[in-house]
């Protein structure tokens, strides 16, 4: 017999079924018995039983209806029902609650029931190990998503002092690059730093609480195109809001969504058009709000359409090489905000997404 020894308690309305279950199992189990559902409870609050046997007929009450009342505060233990009566309904009940492991006709066979109790705590280990390795692998994820944020704040004060040495290489005189070294590094290094701070994006966006607030939708648009201007001074923006009602949602990962979007509106723009433009348009209706994103860039091929949301997925068809991260970064900030996005390409044409988010103006 192992040093532990599997903990069990027995509710049962019948002091003879009670004393029975305890003279035959006492032995190989650790067994505490109740006569009332209360009595049961109390148990509950000072042992941690790792099955739970019931009597499914019992005054006030059935076994079925004492398993569902435990079941949050208790959803570990086994359940196993006895019953001395073929009632259907009562067996379909318990089976839709999915609370019971299994049943047992009164009276038990000894062999029967010690089988079902030891099935029923191989489960309550697994159930247990399973449970201990979630919270490890957490634990382990979380460690890992620390080191990463902190890693890329890191990494990116380098990355600006570096910058910052090459544009004053640029303005001294005295140093030249016939051979363009200089601005081939700084590719290099902006690249560099967008991945990283798409790294940070995506940290803040899976750690930061969701709040609902005002949502500004035309400030949001204006400081996105601001930021992203400098990817192409020749894009033309044209910005339609029809904010004809208050819109409340999540602005921090709305502001997320837009960025995303329009940083690569303007990042893959073909490089031979002579009139690059991006259309927005933004619609507030009592319980959602509809927005439009249209560019005439590069487009995406029909065979990509389901794949672009995937983390690192990167077209090899388009000039401008991207970091894989930006529209995975949208899709889980429009499931954190209950959102959901659409997107129709033309390759070579260009790309419209169309985003709906709810409004919880009234909560």
């Amino acid at each position: 017999m192992s040093e532990h020894r599997i903990r069990i308690l027995y509710l049962d309305d019948e002091i003879n079924n009670l004393n029975t279950f305890k003279a035959s199992f006492r032995r190989n189990y650790e067994i505490y018995t109740a006569l009332t559902v209360t009595e049961a409870k109390l148990l509950l609050e000072e042992i941690p039983v790792e099955i739970i046997i019931a009597d499914q007929r019992m005054p006030n009450t059935t076994g079925v209806e004492f398993f569902n009342s435990i079941k949050e505060k208790y959803p570990d233990p086994i359940r196993i029902l006895l019953t001395g009566y073929t009632d259907i309904e009562d067996l379909i009940d318990s089976i839709n609650k999915g609370q019971i492991f299994r049943f047992i006709r009164k009276p038990w066979e000894d062999f029967e029931l010690q089988n079902a109790i030891a099935n029923a705590h191989d489960l309550y280990m697994a159930r247990t190990l399973l449970k201990e390795k979630v919270v490890a692998l957490e634990k382990a994820n979380e460690e890992l998503n620390r080191f990463i944020y902190s890693a890329s704040h890191d990494m990116r004060s380098p990355l600006v002092s570096v910058l910052g040495i090459i544009n004053l290489a640029k303005t001294d005189e005295s140093i030249t690059d016939p051979n363009g070294y200089m601005e081939l590094i700084e590719s290099c290094i902006l690249r560099l730093d967008e991945f990283i701070k798409k790294v940070i994006e995506y940290y803040r966006n899976s750690r930061v609480d969701t709040e609902t607030e005002s949502v500004d939708f035309a400030k949001i648009i204006n400081e996105s195109i601001e930021a992203n201007r400098h990817r192409n001074n020749m894009v033309q923006f044209s910005v339609d809001v029809q904010q004809d009602h208050v819109f409340r949602g999540d602005a921090f990962r709305t502001s997320i969504v837009l960025n995303n979007l329009i940083s690569n509106a303007i990042k893959y723009q073909k490089s031979d058009e002579p009139h690059p433009k991006v259309h927005l348009t933004v619609r507030t209706l009592p319980r959602k709000a509809i927005i439009s994103i249209e560019d005439n860039g590069v487009g995406i091929l029909h065979t990509h359409l389901n794949d672009i949301f995937r983390m690192f997925f990167r077209s090899n068809r388009t000039d401008s090489s991207g970091t894989g991260i930006g529209l995975y970064i949208v899709k889980e900030a429009l499931s954190m905000m209950g959102g959901t996005i659409e997107v129709d390409s033309t390759y070579g044409q260009g790309t419209k997404f169309e985003i709906i988010l709810p409004n919880h103006v009234e909560e």
